[in-house]
């Protein structure tokens, strides 16, 4: 399949497919999808509410664990920004990112993520890429990586993640990666009260997220999507 490199609305660049006509991230802004969608709405969300159910003091004082699980690595953007998030927040962050097909090298070369977010960090995002999957790797001293290549439904993950990045291509074009089936894994690798945050907002995929026992809520979407979806496991 061809594959091209574009620029998005908001200056950044990302990975088109063009037998698809789908993009790694929105052609609306890369850089805004992915803050507002996962940083926002995911971490940020997962952080205070951890905050707001521990006694605070602690929380100020002591980093705070956090799982997270990514459904599509893609172009290592969600894991860039998240690495920078978790340094101001302090959090120590386990970040497991699966991706079935990596992106080259070359392609990767090419984007200007790091121009447009944190120069300060260039080795930081090399660091992202070069390092070997199905290893865990310390990235900074609160940030560890865990490449897998695997397809999503093979992950075996029980009770494992405070927050998942769902961020497959979308069901318009692998309707498979979006199912009850699916859904279902991502429910069994969450721990209780755990966040899934997607930027999809279909019926059929919040119905298949409720079918496995999720509670699912609507939320304003990014720049150029109406509406984005995030869905809770609730503690047993």
């Amino acid at each position: 399949m061809i594959r091209n490199i574009i620029t998005t609305s908001d200056g950044s660049k990302t990975i088109q497919i063009e037998d698809w006509n789908e993009q790694y991230h929105s052609i609306h802004g890369a850089i805004q999808e992915a803050n507002h969608v996962f940083l926002k709405h995911g971490l940020l969300f997962y952080s205070e509410r951890y905050k707001e159910s521990q006694n605070k003091e602690h929380f100020d004082t002591e980093p705070v664990d956090v799982a997270i699980l990514e459904i599509g690595f893609g172009t290592g953007l969600n894991a860039f920004l998240t690495l920078i998030e978790a340094e101001k927040l302090k959090l120590n962050v386990n970040y497991v990112g699966v991706e079935a097909y990596p992106v080259a090298i070359d392609e990767i070369k090419q984007l200007n993520y790091v121009e447009l977010i944190s120069e300060a960090h260039d080795a930081i995002f090399e660091k992202l890429h070069d390092t070997s999957w199905e290893e865990q790797h310390e990235i900074t001293s609160n940030f560890q990586l865990e490449k897998q290549q695997l397809f999503f439904k093979d992950i075996k993950a029980k009770a494992q993640f405070n927050l998942i990045y769902f961020d497959a291509f979308g069901a318009r074009v692998q309707p498979d990666l979006w199912t009850e089936d699916i859904f279902k894994i991502m429910y069994n690798a969450l721990k209780d009260g755990g966040v899934l945050v997607t930027y999809s907002a279909k019926g059929s995929v919040r119905r298949a997220m409720q079918a496995v026992g999720f509670v699912v809520e609507r939320l304003p979407g990014p720049p150029g999507k109406r509406e984005m979806l995030r869905a809770c496991k609730m503690r047993s």
